[in-house]
């Protein structure tokens, strides 16, 4: 009888003994299963992470997944594969021949879903600025910032930017116009005008041939790139992101402006500056004039430039009344000719605009040369005189020296009041250029490329267990 109590009592023993092994079986496989989950995880995204475009770092220092990942089409689901792969191939054991292996836990990825994810160009661009913004930390932004801020301050308090000084030259030409010239008898019963011979007229007559043929001495050795700027980001539909991270934007602080335009500085060239690996030559001139050619984006920024240097050339002219005497005396000569003392008002500004113009050109050849022109002149620092404006092509000379400002700093004035979003968009074509000229990156957007991105993820387990957990990830 001893001997079947012995039985019974181990029977019943050995059942709550396995119950509880089974238990803390289970137990720890559910454990198992959970740190896995966050293991795999953390290696799936990490390596989604590592994807990143190579050439986009190398060339721009700048961190992104390309969706496309070489191909024509970029897409999030693209990437959502890849997750999802990443994880499977984490999840499951290999046994021989390549064959998947049901192991103790026998997880299996169910979903990978990408719910949020911070697309370069979203917001204007605020997300690849962001990475800018990290990336110039050490900038000295003090010292750029009151430099810039002056000079720019300066811009708009004489009106270099917005004066309209060829329509203050066109009132005066208006007003010789109204008085009329006299005229003579050249042949019984026909008359003529008296010639007014205003040596402002064959200055102004040059105005029409486009500001790089005046200035340059080899116009021919412009540039020539042309592109279809329709291919390019500013000017196609956008894929969208859902924003900047908040994450993201918490620890590296809102984009700065200014440290994008530094930044601009550091990565693209200008005319004089080019960069061999560059398609358009004239890269911060594109940005400024939008244009599809190296030689209207050049074109656009010298009349812009010409337009400074006249409006602030006419400012100074004006009030050198030894250069005003020049032009009054020669203007009085011109009226007693025609016998219209009335004449020799008008006539004297228009000399004075026409002289401003000519000097105008003088200095954009000088900037364009790697020569320095002050914001505003000084006696000293002009350079022509009064009969320049008979022969403008043949007064013009080559002037590397001088000082104030060189054409890089006029750039950096022009690129701050430029429009936000031009600027952004227009920088971020020229990145789209060159990064399509490397290897199989022929088709690359920068929409199409994220920094940060959000998954909701789920696996299951082949012993009745599903587990989701959402995470984040980026360059942050």
């Amino acid at each position: 009888m001893r001997r079947g109590y012995i039985t019974v009592f181990l029977s019943l023993s050995l059942t709550l003994i396995l119950s509880l092994v089974f238990t803390v079986i289970e137990g720890a496989r559910i454990s198992a299963i959970r740190m896995k989950f966050e293991c795999v995880a953390d290696i799936g995204m990490n390596s989604v992470l590592a994807e990143y475009h190579r050439e986009l770092l190398e060339q721009y220092d700048l961190l992104f997944v390309d969706t496309a990942y070489g191909g024509s089409h970029p897409d999030i689901g693209n990437t959502e594969a890849h997750l999802k792969d990443y994880i499977q191939k984490n999840l499951r054991t290999t046994g021989k021949g390549g064959r998947n292996v049901r192991d103790f836990l026998d997880m299996n990825m169910q979903a990978a879903e990408i719910t949020a994810y911070s697309i370069a160009s979203d917001q204007e661009g605020a997300v690849l600025k962001r990475q800018v913004t990290d990336y110039m930390a050490d900038y000295p932004l003090g010292a750029v910032l009151e430099k810039i801020s002056l000079h720019v301050g300066k811009v708009q308090e004489y009106g270099l930017e917005s004066r309209d000084i060829d329509g203050e030259r066109q009132q005066y030409e208006a007003q010789i116009e109204e008085i009329g010239l006299p005229e003579k008898e050249v042949e019984k019963g026909k008359f003529e005008k008296v010639p007014l011979d205003n040596p402002a007229d064959a200055a102004n007559a040059t105005r029409s041939s486009g500001v790089l043929n005046l200035v340059l001495d080899n116009p021919s050795n412009v540039s020539a790139v042309k592109v279809n700027t329709g291919e390019y980001i500013s000017h196609r539909a956008r894929i969208q992101g859902t924003g900047l991270s908040a994450e993201a934007a918490e620890i590296s602080g809102q984009p700065n402006e200014l440290v994008f335009e530094a930044y601009l500085f550091e990565k693209f060239g200008y005319y004089g500056q080019e960069l061999d690996k560059s398609l358009m030559k004239y890269q911060i001139e594109y940005i400024l004039a939008g244009q599809d050619t190296d030689w209207q984006n050049l074109e656009q920024t010298a009349k812009r430039l010409l337009r400074w240097r006249e409006a602030a050339n006419v400012l100074y002219i004006l009030s050198d009344t030894a250069k005003v005497a020049e032009a009054e005396a020669m203007a009085m000569a011109l009226a007693a000719v025609t016998l219209l003392p009335a004449l020799a008002e008008p006539v004297k500004y228009t000399i004075l605009f026409a002289w401003a113009y000519v000097e105008s050109l003088q200095d954009v050849k000088t900037l364009l040369s790697g020569g320095r022109v002050p914001l505003f002149k000084t006696a000293a620092d002009w350079k022509t005189g009064i009969n320049s404006i008979k022969n403008v092509r043949g007064s013009l000379t080559e002037d590397k020296g001088g000082n104030g400002l060189n054409y890089k700093e006029y750039l950096q004035i022009m690129l701050f009041l430029q429009d936000k979003s031009d600027r952004t968009y227009r920088a971020m074509d020229i990145m789209e250029m060159d990064i399509r000229r490397t290897p199989g990156n022929a088709r690359f957007r920068l929409d199409g490329c994220f920094d940060t991105y959000e998954a909701r993820l789920s696996v299951a387990s082949g012993f009745g267990y599903v587990y989701e957990m959402t995470r984040k990830y980026g360059f942050y």
